[in-house]
């Protein structure tokens, strides 16, 4: 077993690193702690309308990323419908847009994601690209998606992060954007980011 004072000035040691004092002893370090994102990042995918999509293209409006997939059976067009409905609470000239990252590139082409974002508030961009991209998009975001196939039908479904992200108008990440609540009540904290 190690020696207790062994394992304190160890961590103190890593705080001391990351820029941490001894008072923050014990605290979770945050992205100003450490200097860079601890979620999102930068990224480059393709979008439902078949554009190249970058990080950089949301400079100056907030932003809400949801992972899923236009096949999902329930989690996704409720996501997507609340989102549309707390974007509704906005005028339409305000700032504001959604990510939603297919986890099932292979399926959800550009054409199949129009299709499935024409229920939804046109401010909700479909993004999809290659395996390895999404696959990236989604460990930047501490998401996750598995894919099970049914060896008796090879039909599937992807399990998948359910989280919704909420990035500034600068792209940095904010926090779990909470969709369980009164729209105009999720609006007002999505307005007080622009």
């Amino acid at each position: 077993m190690m020696n207790k004072s062994l394992v304190a000035t160890a961590l103190f040691i890593i705080a001391a690193g990351a820029g941490l004092s001894p008072s923050d002893y014990g605290k979770m370090p945050t992205e100003r702690d450490l200097g860079s994102p601890l979620i999102g990042g930068s990224f480059t995918m393709i979008s439902h309308d078949s554009s190249v999509v970058t990080s950089a293209d949301l400079a100056g409006r907030p932003s809400l990323v949801v992972f899923g997939y236009t096949r999902c059976s329930h989690f996704c067009s409720v996501a997507l419908s609340e989102i549309s409905a707390v974007f509704n609470e906005l005028r339409s000239d305000k700032k504001v847009a959604a990510l939603f990252v297919t986890v099932d590139p292979e399926q959800d082409t550009p054409a199949v994601l129009k299709a499935y974002l024409e229920n939804f508030d046109s401010r909700i961009i479909g993004l999809t690209g290659d395996p390895q991209k999404t696959a990236a998009i989604a460990k930047a975001f501490g998401g996750y998606a598995n894919k099970v196939t049914d060896e008796g039908t090879g039909d599937y479904w992807v399990g998948h992060s359910g989280d919704v992200y909420l990035l500034d108008k600068r792209g940095r990440f904010v926090g779990a954007f909470d969709l369980e609540r009164p729209p105009q009540e999720a609006a007002r904290e999505l307005e007080s980011y622009l």
